[in-house]
């Protein structure tokens, strides 16, 4: 069955879209990998877009805008349920411990900055704050009174968003893993998902941590942790009235226990709390409200915010014409919930674009090439084979030479794509960007290996790599360097493929598959490799795998679709040169598909050589990047890739146990 439209991502953003757009007349499913585990359980549900004093004019319009919503639309939930959400316009109290963030402001004078007649600010000096509020720490100096903030309990918000998705005939599949999007000419035409390939009409992204491992968005899990403390019985009432937003802690109060949060930790997505997380959070918790020092520890928990580099949410339109993006919403997801259901719904529908929404599109984190050091290709190199690959480099005496040669040579075919240069090179280990950018054009190659996880978390060397290359006239090999299991390759190859479709390889589906778990002498695991591959080929991908010499292994390979086949010469980046002579010719004897020799070469005879054997291609990335003149080696490999190509076709003249003259006997004159 074909959905109207499917939402991946089960937490507050996607059910919020889902119940919109199904009250508005749409067919919805959403598929959610945990239900339980969505960034919506680990939160405290405030709503202060005030207390936050957000810098950002787009963002403080739009969390505005949503805390507006909020009362008619919990109501509207609530109708739908019969289940209380917990909202409550309650204020939110920002004590600080110096006098430097208040000023010498009195007592209800009113905040000029970042407030607005609706949603104003207070200034309490040290005396009106703990008469406000008894109990505040003895440094607590004075604080920000913010009346328009106001908190939901996120716990039962959660449970009445997918109560009500339910009751108003939302198709909710828990459980389901999506793996990848499956993308043709510009438009997302299914999702992989471990139940099976799903289709929709329309899809929209609100998977919120985990987006990242779907489309190469700049999104990345921001750990939290936070814990809560049961009110003790012998206390008459609530202690603590107000919520407390201090210097990097915050209190709520809920009936019965105070909720304490949160750490903000970039550790990727690894789970549980922490002896050193849970000490920070009583710290900070102690100085602002002592008491609770006396209070026993009801629970610990966690969860994963989804953070973008400006911390602001990525929203709207995508690079496919039918998916949309709502994710990346940091520490406001369940404040922005609302407001994103009404414009991404108002989008889909009725192709209605909230002018708010350009400030929150994807395309602010794609930087334009740099106009210092731009990145020259030649025309040449993209001919489709239709005009020989003559290098501009070449002079009018080689290219009349070169184009007189009697010698016939096929173009490098992959995959169905033909290639002039049969040097292939790296992204990797330079310098510098701008030596990175001088040596890919002096080595006239076509195609480009790019480590698709050191871009995608801006590792040294590769921040804004993929808007150093101009990728109209390169090849891009997404590349799996850094998996260590045939699982991780798989991720990260889908990952790889939607990466080059936003730089605008639409038809790209290459991948230079690496499954290496040995971290000493990062030699590649056949067994890995080989199931890997097995899947991407099934899902359409044009597997280049890097492999031991391993002539069984590359048989096996060829079998199970592969494009190429890439034997290592020696070790990676060891500059050993050709240790596996005779177990790469033995591969290339029996390959019916090209085979590209990878890994170890380190000089340009060395790379004339491995052409010599009748390799149809090299990949040389540690050989040029490492050389005291990059741009230098880089054309020095060049050469050297076509002069191993013609001699090999050429033919190499036979070896002998004895000499024989240079010069005929007959002839000669005598005397």
């Amino acid at each position: 069955m074909t959905n109207e439209t499917v939402i991946i991502g089960g937490g507050v953003i996607g059910l919020a879209i889902a119940i919109e757009l199904k009250l508005r007349g749409t067919h919805v499913t959403v598929l959610c990998r945990h239900f339980q585990g969505a960034a919506t359980h680990a939160a405290a549900g405030m709503l202060a877009p005030d207390a936050e004093n957000i810098p950002n004019l787009a963002m403080r319009s739009l969390c505005w805008r949503s805390r507006a919503l909020y009362p008619d639309w919990t109501r509207k939930l609530e109708d739908l349920t019969g289940l209380n959400t917990g909202y409550r316009p309650c204020g939110i109290l920002a004590p600080v411990f110096d006098e430097g963030a208040g000023g010498d402001q009195g007592a209800g004078e009113e905040k000029l900055v970042f407030s607005s007649p609706s949603s104003p600010a207070y200034w309490f000096n040290k005396e009106a704050i703990h008469q406000y509020q008894p109990g505040l720490g003895a440094e607590v100096v004075g604080g920000w009174w913010y009346p328009e903030d106001a908190q939901v309990d996120n716990k039962a918000l959660a449970h009445v968003l997918w109560t009500a998705a339910e009751s108003v005939g939302v198709e909710l599949k828990d459980g389901i893993i999506v793996e990848a999007f499956l993308q043709q000419q510009g438009q997302v035409v299914g999702v992989q998902t471990n139940a099976g390939i799903i289709r929709a009409a329309h899809y929209v992204l609100a998977s919120g941590a985990w987006s990242n491992e779907l489309l190469p968005l700049p999104v990345r899990p921001r750990k939290g942790q936070m814990l809560s403390v049961r009110i003790p019985e012998f206390a008459p009432e609530l202690p603590l009235k107000r919520v407390l937003f201090g210097q990097n802690i915050y209190i709520v109060p809920r009936r019965d226990r105070l909720i304490i949060g949160a750490t903000s930790e970039d550790v990727g997505f690894i789970p549980d709390n922490t002896p050193e997380g849970i000490q920070t959070l009583l710290q900070a918790a102690i100085r602002l409200y002592p008491q609770l020092k006396h209070y026993p520890i009801q629970e610990f928990w966690w969860g994963f915010r989804p953070a973008t580099p400006d911390e602001l949410p990525i929203l709207g339109t995508s690079h496919c014409q039918n998916l949309t993006l709502a994710t990346g919403h940091y520490r406001n997801g369940i404040l922005l919930a609302p407001v994103t259901a009404t414009l991404i719904a108002d989008f889909i529908l009725e192709q209605k674009s909230d002018p708010l929404l350009a400030d929150f599109h994807y395309s602010r984190f794609q930087s334009q090439p740099s106009t210092s050091t731009p990145m020259l290709t030649h025309s040449a190199n993209f001919s489709n084979g239709h005009h020989p690959a003559i290098s501009p480099h070449d002079s009018p005496v080689q290219t009349r030479l070169i184009a007189s040669l009697s010698i016939q040579d096929s173009p490098l075919i992959i995959a169905g794509k033909t290639f002039q240069s049969r040097l292939m090179t790296g992204t990797g280990k330079y310098r510098s960007i701008e030596e990175m950018q001088q040596s890919i054009t002096a080595s006239d190659c076509q195609i480009v290996t790019v480590a698709v996880r050191r871009v995608q978390t801006k590792a040294p060397g590769h921040e804004g790599l993929a808007e150093a290359l101009d990728w109209t006239k390169i090849w891009m090999l997404p590349n799996t360097a850094g998996c260590q299991t045939a699982e991780e390759a798989i991720r990260v190859a889908r990952l790889g493929r939607e990466m080059a479709k936003l730089l605008g390889q639409e038809d790209n589906n290459f991948v230079k598959l690496e499954v290496i778990p040995d971290l000493k002498y990062l030699l590649p695991d056949p067994i890995g490799t080989l199931q890997a591959a097995e899947q991407l080929v099934k899902e359409g991908f044009a597997v280049l795998p890097y492999i031991n010499a391993d002539p069984m292994l590359a048989k096996r390979l060829e079998d199970v679709g592969c494009a190429t086949v890439m034997p290592l010469a020696s070790p990676i980046g060891s500059g050993q040169g050709l240790k596996t002579t005779a177990n790469i010719q033995i591969i290339i004897e029996n390959a019916g598909v090209p085979v590209v020799v990878d890994a170890g070469i380190g000089s340009p005879s060395e790379a004339a050589q491995a052409m010599e054997l009748g390799a149809d291609a090299l990949l040389i990335n540690s050989a040029i990047a490492l050389s005291p003149n990059p741009a230098a080696m880089a054309r020095a490999m060049n050469l050297a890739t076509v002069a191993g190509r013609l001699a090999y076709l050429a033919g190499r003249m036979p070896i002998k146990d004895y000499a024989t003259p240079s010069s005929p006997l007959t002839g000669t004159i005598t005397s």
